[in-house]
């Protein structure tokens, strides 16, 4: 039975077979720098590439410290170090010493000259850059036709909202004459009265995107009339133009996403704001309703007819206080009235004659008031109970 190997073993026997080969010890490899990490411990984590294939990297802080530039991806560099398996995982990758640029690095030198250049003239404040209108309804995009980034921007834009408009200038993105075509795809875009235009291409090398960072297009960017989103790239991806724009996207999508409002979101907006203003309305309606009730109230209250019966109310109430007055008061007068028709038939004279006795008075009316007023010979009226008479005094005596 052949002899078996844990895998602990089998990982340190390459690790050895690694370090005894002299090429391998001290090994030069260029390609492009992606997956770039900087770990807060100070070491860097990267990948080298190329059309082909990758290659998995570190450097360490002790060498970090004498690098001269930052890593970014898409720089093409010249990594020096040694090949290593790392034993635990049984990979091998490049244990980087030095750093240096290679042929790209040209590039990046002149991109930040660049970037320096605009960035004193003013072309990247603040004060120039305008608000990306919020609910835009034409939308300009200078890209490549048949990109990822156009298929990208429509499915976005149309599950977002499918009623806006977009309008595609077909530019070249990259190589000769890139630059000028976006130039004019801007410029016409510009003149046509877009709410909005977007600047992008996907993701690529330095070389791919310099189209973005020539100086015609950074100006063409700054002194246009319609606020421009640069997307131009990966996330990771800068250029020139997205400093110089009105607002930077992180990519087409991110772009897409800005730029068009969630149709579906203004919907619900508008919904609330329906159930809000019915709400109101209710509530205003009830408040009016209760005003009206309060002054059909009043109006009743106030009203003449209401008045002339309340205050037929108020005649009748005194009409039967004064039917009860009178009938008090006529009582009243009554009870006296008996009182004095008792009294004076009391005193009445005839009363007096049914009981005996006479009335005397002179033959012209006068009443014989004393013996002493008659005379001898004077004809008397002697008035009785049941009749009268006529005497002729014969003799008067006084009494006593």
């Amino acid at each position: 039975m052949a002899t078996s190997y844990t895998v602990t073993q089998m990982n340190s026997y390459i690790k050895n077979m690694f370090r005894q080969d002299f090429v391998l010890s001290r090994v030069s490899v260029k390609g492009e720098i992606s997956n770039c990490k900087y770990h807060t411990s100070g070491h860097i984590y990267f990948t080298l590439k190329d059309d082909q294939g990758t290659l998995a990297a570190v450097m360490f802080a002790t060498q970090v410290r004498g690098l001269k530039m930052r890593l970014e991806n898409g720089m093409q560099v010249v990594v020096t170090g040694r090949i290593d398996v790392y034993e635990r995982d049984g990979k091998y990758q490049l244990y980087a010493n030095s750093i240096e640029a290679d042929g790209v690095g040209d590039l990046y030198r002149k991109f930040e000259e660049l970037k320096n250049y605009f960035e004193q003239m003013g072309y990247f404040s603040n004060d120039y850059k305008r608000p990306i209108p919020k609910y835009a309804k034409k939308i300009g995009i200078v890209t490549a036709s048949t990109g990822a980034a156009i298929h990208d921007i429509m499915n976005i834009s149309y599950r977002r909202n499918p009623y806006v408009e977009l309008f595609l200038y077909p530019a070249l993105v990259q190589g000769t004459g890139a630059a000028a075509s976006i130039v004019k795809g801007i410029h016409t875009l510009d003149k046509m009265g877009m709410d909005v235009i977007i600047v992008g291409r996907g993701g690529g090398s330095i070389e791919d995107l310099w189209a973005f960072n020539e100086e015609i297009v950074v100006e063409a960017i700054f002194n246009a009339n319609t606020p421009i989103i640069s997307a131009v790239g990966h996330e990771t991806d800068f250029t020139i133009a997205d400093f110089v724009s009105d607002l930077r996207a992180p990519t087409p999508s991110a772009a897409a996403e800005l730029s068009v409002a969630d149709i579906s979101l203004i919907e619900q907006r508008i919904d609330a704001y329906e159930v809000a203003l019915n709400d109101c309305m209710e509530q205003k309606i009830l408040r009016l309703r209760e005003r009206v009730a309060a002054y059909n109230m009043q109006l009743k209250y106030l009203s003449p007819i209401n008045r002339v019966n309340e205050k037929r109310m108020i005649v009748a109430g005194m009409q039967d206080k004064l039917e009860a007055l009178m009938k008090q008061s006529v009582g009243n007068k009554r009870h006296q009235l008996e009182i004095f028709a008792s009294r004076l038939h009391g005193l009445s004279p005839l009363e007096k004659l049914s009981q005996g006795y006479s009335y005397t008075e002179f033959e012209d009316g006068r009443t014989v008031k004393s013996v002493k007023d008659i005379n001898k010979g004077d004809v008397l009226n002697i008035y009785l109970k049941d009749g009268s008479l006529k005497a002729k005094t014969v003799d008067v005596s006084v009494g006593g």
